[in-house]
């Protein structure tokens, strides 16, 4: 088994739920997917202990999904750098990290996209889906966005990043509700 980069797409759009329940039809929808490759990233995330199940409903599980991101993605999912081109901002040039950290002298870095109203520097996104799947969700971008400070950034806004992704990975608090078509999906994924 091998882990996907779509796979850490999926899971971040689960985690940007806040245990909402969920659909592969609906994950598929929102990230320009189709549903057989968001259940193939479910099944990967669980045989690779970055999800857990209960009572047949799946999850991130935040400490190993925290690790993961923090520690192992940059040197697995390693972005391809570029030059200047029309995208959609990403890393330190995004959401939260643009509220929090001084904006740097050099252009931005930034997902290509044609739709993209930002000049800068390309950096490639996770999954070739991944602007449009952030601009559907601002909770998402600014997930995405913190992973691409990790992947890419170094210094201040690295370790700035980690804490604003810990902290929203550990928000995951509360009860899950349990729709039962979707446990029964998750279920027969295994």
């Amino acid at each position: 088994m091998s882990l996907k980069p779509q796979d850490i797409l999926v899971l971040l759009k689960i985690v940007a739920l806040e245990r909402a329940p969920w659909s592969y039809g609906q994950l598929a929808y929102e990230l320009a997917m189709s549903a057989s490759e968001v259940h193939a990233a479910v099944k990967r995330a669980l045989e690779a202990s970055l999800m857990k199940l209960d009572d047949g409903w799946g999850y991130p599980d935040a400490d190993a999904l925290g690790e993961f991101l923090v520690h192992g993605l940059k040197y697995v999912f390693t972005p391809a750098r570029g030059g200047m081109t029309l995208g959609m901002p990403t890393a330190e040039a995004a959401p939260p990290l643009n509220r929090i950290l001084a904006r740097p002298e050099e252009p931005p870095a930034v997902w290509p996209d044609p739709d993209g109203e930002v000049r800068g520097l390309e950096f490639s996104p996770l999954y070739k889906s991944v602007p449009r799947a952030a601009r559907r969700d601002p909770k998402l971008y600014e997930l995405l966005a913190l992973v691409d400070a990790i992947r890419g950034a170094g210094g201040s806004a690295q370790e700035v990043a980690v804490r604003e992704l810990q902290a929203r990975l550990g928000r995951e608090s509360g009860p899950v509700q349990k729709p039962r078509a979707a446990a029964a999906a998750v279920k027969r994924s295994q």
